[in-house]
């Protein structure tokens, strides 16, 4: 295992190109001491570290279809877009097995990052045990406006991304002088900002925050790159992100463009894996 940290970006099915990062890692060998997973990236993480190579494919592609899994009939009769029973339950517990055990032989530290809506703060929580934790993966991964809010503890949680979409430096921060950062948006990227924020501020009156951060959500990404990119000039990131941006959209039920995605992270991921191999050895 190198210690190193690991961080995971969200980013809805354009996770299906970290999923490809990843199962390349597996096929490596490539075990991280800490991995820090937002959204869609603390999802992936979760097979990742049952070494379930090929799983999270599957899972996002297999089901796409069903409309049990995505879409409007799931928001309307559950209140998710992405349907928590089945994604948290049904699948882990029968469809498509999760290892439990394998998980547990994993020796390094697992976080979920995900966002307390009354405060307005990120919290990193700890992944011990995947089956009574997995609330706190399904916290980080609750997008605003299609999901119902998280309760765990007595405090309510969304998304990670909206708070610490790429937490580099709450990993440098805990120690780790190496670190490997795999993202969603491709070279170049500038995010922009967001559209509905009337909308985010009706549904969210009772939390003020979420629209807080929505607002300035723009503005900060933007500076968690420049420092990623900081970061990475003076060795304490590995960085690997999209050469060319996908036609993938963060909710895309297009089978074919999701196995197109998923092919160019295992292939980018593939390419640089010299330079990566120095990086982790040297």
């Amino acid at each position: 295992m190198y210690q190193v940290g690991l961080i995971l970006e969200g980013g809805g099915m354009k996770g299906l190109y970290t999923a490809g990062v990843l199962d390349f890692f597996l096929d490596k060998n490539i075990m991280c001491s800490s991995v820090y997973g937002v959204s869609a990236g603390a999802c992936s993480m979760c097979s990742y570290l049952s070494k379930q190579r090929g799983r999270t494919r599957d899972v996002n592609i297999d089901y796409v279809d069903s409309k049990r899994y995505c879409g409007v009939r799931s928001l309307l009769t559950s209140g998710d877009l992405f349907n928590a029973t089945m994604l948290y339950h049904l699948i882990p517990d029968y469809l498509h097995p999760y290892d439990h055990n394998a998980f547990a032989a994993y020796e390094g530290k697992a976080y979920s990052v995900a966002t307390n809506i009354v405060t307005g703060r990120p919290e990193y929580f700890r992944i011990r045990d995947m089956k009574a934790d997995i609330e706190k993966i399904r916290a980080s991964a609750s997008l605003p406006l299609v999901s119902r809010n998280v309760e765990i503890d007595g405090n309510y949680y969304l998304d990670g991304g909206l708070s610490d979409s790429i937490p580099l430096q709450k990993s440098i921060m805990d120690g780790n002088r190496k670190n490997i950062v795999v993202m969603t948006k491709e070279v170049g990227y500038v995010r922009q900002p967001t559209a509905h924020l009337a909308l985010i501020k009706a549904r969210y009156l009772k939390y003020p925050k979420v629209a807080e951060l929505m607002a300035e959500r723009h503005i900060n990404y933007n500076d968690q790159v420049a420092y990623i990119e900081r970061q990475q000039a003076n060795g304490q990131a590995f960085v690997i992100r999209p050469r060319f941006a996908s036609e993938v959209g963060r909710v895309e039920k297009d089978a074919d463009k999701l196995r197109a995605l998923y092919r160019q992270g295992y292939e980018e991921a593939e390419a640089c894996y010299g330079e990566l191999k120095a990086y982790l050895e040297n």
